[in-house]
Formats: C-alpha cells, sequence, structure tokens
C-alpha cells in the first residue's frame, strides 16, 4: 500500500477504536464483568481493503476499450459442447 492509502487505513482503524471505546454498550458490558470480577481486554481486526473507483466516478472521462476481435479456438468449441452449449460459426463481433 502507498503512504495514502495507509495514512486512511490507520485513520479508519483509529475512529473504529473510539468509536468501540466511547460506546455506551461496550462500557455497561465492561462494568458487569468488573462487577463480576475480570477486566475485559477488547482487541479488533479490521481488514482493509481499497480498489481504484472507475474514472468517471473520479470525474474524468472514461478510458476508451481496446477493441480486439473476439475468436473461438476449436478447444473452446468442443468445451462449449459438452456443456450443451452451441457454438455459432459464425463471426460476430463482441
Amino acid at each position: 500500500m502507498d503512504e495514502v492509502t495507509k495514512r486512511f487505513a490507520r485513520e479508519l482503524a483509529e475512529a473504529i477504536a473510539a468509536a468501540a471505546a466511547t460506546d455506551p454498550r461496550v462500557e455497561a458490558c465492561r462494568a458487569r464483568a468488573r462487577a463480576a470480577g475480570y477486566e475485559m481486554k477488547v482487541s479488533l481486526d479490521a481488514v482493509v481493503g481499497f480498489i481504484n473507483r472507475p474514472a468517471a466516478e473520479n470525474g474524468e472521462a472514461p478510458p476508451k476499450a481496446a477493441s480486439r476481435p473476439f475468436e473461438i479456438s476449436a478447444s473452446d468449441r468442443r468445451f462449449l459442447r459438452s456443456l450443451r452449449i452451441a457454438a455459432d460459426e459464425t463471426k460476430e463481433e463482441v
């Protein structure tokens, strides 16, 4: 991860920890545990993933798709036939 995404992940982890620490329900559970003679340690493990949004969502023009011919090989036809899918012999641009 680059520094920007690391910072976002760290900020999110800190915000989640702060929200859990200040939630009255969490504190009530800890108080009940202390009253029963226990001390609770809470550890949260979060997985944060980042993906790049498409350019159109960023306000940029979407990249043009590369046009390339679509061809089905003999192996592809055999495989499709084994699945009972008929592959047309006519070439259609996809």
